[in-house]
């Protein structure tokens, strides 16, 4: 119960921060990467400011035998870059481009604006769900 009250109370600050910086505004993700064109550079600040908190949990996780509300870390047993990684990020950033919104804010826009982030969530889960399905095939 404490770990979901945790992740609750993580999510909803997560979501606030990404509706009160912007990041969840579509037209202000399509001008941050519209570089050649009208480009608007203040999501910069959002990203420099998400850095300095992180960089100082990366420090605390390393001074710690466990996280605080579970048993273990969990972090990724890899740092290889291939195919899969670098085909992940590039249809991460076109979807991201054209839609202006990623996984996070897409989320959140289903409360600000149903319709429109509807679209996109529904477009994610499909994704999601073709992935899983292709890579199952896939495993002996």
């Amino acid at each position: 119960m404490r770990e979901a009250a945790i992740a609750l109370l993580a999510g909803l600050l997560f979501g606030a921060g990404l509706a009160l910086s912007g990041m969840a505004d579509p037209a202000k993700v399509r001008g941050f990467l519209d570089i050649f064109g009208d480009w608007n550079p203040t999501l910069i600040f959002v990203m420099a400011g998400a850095m300095l908190p992180m960089a100082l949990a990366w420090l605390v996780q390393r001074r710690l035998r466990a996280p605080l509300a579970a048993d273990h870390f969990n972090l990724p047993g890899t740092s290889k870059i291939d195919s899969k990684l670098v085909a992940g990020a590039v249809i991460f950033g076109i979807g991201w481009g054209v839609a202006g919104l990623c996984p996070g804010p897409g989320w959140v826009d289903l409360a600000l604006s149903p319709r429109e982030a509807g679209i996109y969530v529904v477009a994610m889960l499909v994704g999601m769900g073709l992935f899983k399905i292709m890579t199952s095939r896939r495993a002996p």
